[in-house]
């Protein structure tokens, strides 16, 4: 794990078993509880071509948005016969994405899903999923379905380093955001206001919120588990007509960049991204942009280990980050 402190740029080499000793007592862990379900099916259409759907948002029991790859764009009322008997009809075209509806193989799209679908491993693990997948690919916290990427800083936490955690008197909380495959889309536009954010849902309960407020008053800092979680927190504050935190939920296409102003966020336990992802331009905005370059030189100068199973950081905020006095 790499630590990089935000005010001063520097960075230390540790492991992720030291992350007791990185908190402090009375701060709070902020976890996603989503849980990844599986996602892809393979099919084809009534014409014979193949067709392959990878699922990037349930909207209702019967219908979600897809990304579809097949030789051609299916039209608006194409059949679509997937593996074990899962049939859909293309509704409506999204931009680059499809409305499918439901229409046999299932009491609903979860249910179909998770009897006929696959796990929808990283593109890099080159093998076809397994059975052991859907549980090896999830968060010891995870709970909630609905997600085709599991949260993937908080795949570093067990059962015993959430033990020593709790045991440093830290506490924890939970946000939901289900995570689309879009959000591992890279940015293909020079001015940003032009990218376009897909749509994540998102659940910050009232729990959360008052743990939050609690943390405050006992000086304590909010540690967001991966970005995921700093986009539901941070997207519920953007909602709020006072500007603080309050109970939310809904769709966020929140896109943060440098200079993006934090308000709620102290801390953040992350993974390693990709050149021109969202996901280094909100790290980078936290931490500094300047600090996060030379951080990661180092880290590849150190061989960390990049993408989904890879290697940890731990940032803290650069001084013009946060919205609030830190």
């Amino acid at each position: 794990m790499l630590v990089l402190d935000g005010v001063t740029g520097l960075v230390n080499d540790s492991r992720i078993l030291d992350l007791p000793n990185i908190l402090q007592t009375g701060d709070l862990l902020v976890f996603n509880d989503t849980r990844v379900i599986p996602a892809r099916l393979h099919g084809q259409k009534d014409s014979g071509g193949k067709v392959e759907v990878l699922l990037e948002r349930i909207l209702n029991e019967h219908e979600a948005i897809f990304h579809v790859r097949a030789s051609k764009s299916p039209k608006q009322g194409t059949i679509l016969r997937m593996e074990g008997g899962v049939v859909f009809e293309m509704v409506a075209r999204e931009d680059e994405l499809f409305r499918l509806r439901l229409v046999a193989g299932g009491e609903s799209l979860l249910a179909a899903l998770d009897a006929h679908g696959h796990m929808p491993l990283p593109p890099y693990i080159e093998r076809q999923d397994s059975a052991a997948d859907r549980e090896r690919y999830q968060t010891v916290f995870a709970d909630r379905p609905g997600a085709v990427a599991a949260p993937t800083a908080g795949l570093h936490f067990d059962d015993a380093l959430l033990a020593a955690v709790a045991a440093r008197g830290v506490h924890s909380a939970r946000v939901t955001l289900h995570v689309g495959a879009g959000t591992f889309q890279p940015v293909r536009v020079d001015d940003l206001t032009q990218h376009i954010m897909h749509a994540e849902w998102v659940d910050v309960p009232q729990a959360t919120v008052d743990a939050i407020s609690a943390t405050r008053a006992r000086g304590g800092r909010v540690v967001a588990v991966g970005t995921t979680a700093v986009r539901a927190l941070e997207t519920a504050a953007s909602f709020s007509p006072q500007g603080e935190l309050a109970a939310w939920q809904g769709d966020t296409r929140l896109f943060i960049t440098p200079g993006v102003k934090f308000k709620v966020v102290d801390a953040l336990l992350t993974n390693f991204h990709l050149p021109r992802s969202t996901l280094l331009m909100l790290v980078s905005a936290f931490g500094g942009y300047s600090n996060m370059m030379r951080a990661y030189d180092h880290a590849i100068a150190a061989n960390y280990r990049f993408f989904s199973y890879g290697d940890a950081m731990f940032i803290t905020p650069a001084l013009d980050a946060l919205e609030r006095e830190s």
